[in-house]
């Protein structure tokens, strides 16, 4: 297997709905800047990798047309929220196995006002035996249906460890921070604990402000192998370390709501990266993760190894999660902050990140960064997680 190297990333400032251009411009132009970014003239790509959940077939064909048409393969790839990052690792693969020399991802989103809902109701939702299990464990309410489902994985823990409601919001109140100093954001304005506790209740302990938004963007990479980032007189570029998806174990339908939310799969995805790299998380010096919700980046410090099990309320009043403590998590204001959109969270992930290692992210520069680490996960489900380092 090759070295795969990320010679270039590209993302548009996020957007809510109807305030976005359409997905095709939104992801040409996250392409364009990628392409730029990297020295590279799309000519010179032989593979392209398009991600989006919400869109009719062969949108990955219609995006990428805006940026050339040269007849090169173009594959559409749906794994709900972490799609990105599924698209990421397809080429990844595809340089590291020799297929390709040079390969272009994009993720793009348009989506709708308010919560995500099913699309179908004439045939089986995927999400059958996650919406079963949850039945089962804590019935339904009229709240939106993921926020149910994240929202009932963080009061498992509270009732577990005794974890404070406030210790959630302050993730959000971080979140927010982080944000404030990313153009690229949704929201860019700094909220306090107490403004942040006070609003509406979407699902305990969730407020508002622990939700992420639906959201329209796009993003994208380019990816390349050491010849061809030679050839092009590229030194010393950032690279991907390891990678590894899992999707679900049997005990993402037993009796808990925090493993029907992908810790298992979050879990043995890391391990799987530590394993290949050689590198563990205390080595790590940023990281990009999934936080749809207050609950779940906080679940997923335990995951990913970050800090024991049970010891994650103590890591966020501690500020380890932060500038100054022993990580610095979603710089770029997460999902929580910077926005959702689907298709493109795993890619915008990797920009941050590039960005990071290089360190090209002005205000919200992690000191010395080296390595780091992303986590992007869909139910359904998939976890995908990926190690990037800069020598």
């Amino acid at each position: 297997m090759r070295r795969v190297n990320v010679i270039g990333v590209g993302m548009t400032k996020f957007a809510k709905p109807g305030a976005s251009e359409d997905y095709h411009e939104m992801a040409s132009k996250a392409a364009r800047a990628a392409l730029q970014d990297a020295g590279v003239k799309y000519e010179e790509v032989e593979q392209a990798y398009a991600g989006y959940v919400y869109g009719d077939s062969t949108c990955g064909q219609r995006a990428v047309y805006e940026v050339g048409l040269t007849g090169i393969p173009v594959f559409n790839v749906n794994n709900n929220c972490s799609t990105g990052s599924t698209a990421l690792m397809l080429g990844r693969q595809a340089v590291a196995g020799g297929l390709a020399e040079c390969v272009l991802v994009i993720g793009f989103e348009k989506m709708e006002k308010g919560a995500l809902s099913n699309k179908y109701d004439d045939r089986t939702n995927p999400l059958e035996h996650h919406a079963n299990t949850m039945s089962r464990l804590q019935g339904f309410s009229q709240a939106p249906p993921a926020a149910q489902m994240f929202g009932g994985a963080g009061r498992e823990y509270r009732w577990r460890y005794g974890t404070k409601r406030e210790t959630f919001g302050k993730i959000s109140e971080k979140a927010r921070k982080h944000a404030s100093k990313n153009p690229y954001a949704i929201f860019n304005e700094v909220l306090s604990l107490e403004e942040i506790m006070k609003a509406p209740e979407v699902f305990d302990p969730l407020t508002r402000y622990q939700c992420c938004p639906p959201t329209c963007g796009a993003a994208a990479a380019v990816l390349c192998s050491d010849e061809f980032a030679k050839k092009h007189g590229i030194t010393n570029p950032v690279y991907i370390v390891a990678q590894a998806m899992r999707t679900d174990y049997a005990t993402s339908f037993g009796d808990s709501m925090i493993k029907m939310c992908g810790y298992d799969m979050a879990v043995n995805a890391a391990k799987a990266v530590y394993e290949q790299s050689g590198i563990g998380p205390e080595d790590v010096d940023v990281i990009e993760l999934h936080d749809c919700f207050t609950t779940n980046e906080l679940l997923t410090y335990e995951a990913l190894g970050l800090c024991k099990e049970g010891e994650a309320e103590k890591f966020v009043w501690e500020g380890h999660n932060t500038y100054g403590g022993k990580f610095v998590i979603n710089p770029s204001g997460g999902l929580l902050s910077k926005g959702h959109p689907l298709g493109a969270t795993g890619l915008a992930q990797c920009t941050e990140l590039v960005w990071q290692l290089r360190g090209q992210a002005d205000a919200r520069q992690v000191a010395d960064a080296r390595i780091a680490l992303q986590h992007n996960l869909g139910l359904g489900g998939a976890c995908v997680v990926t190690m990037y380092r800069r020598d």
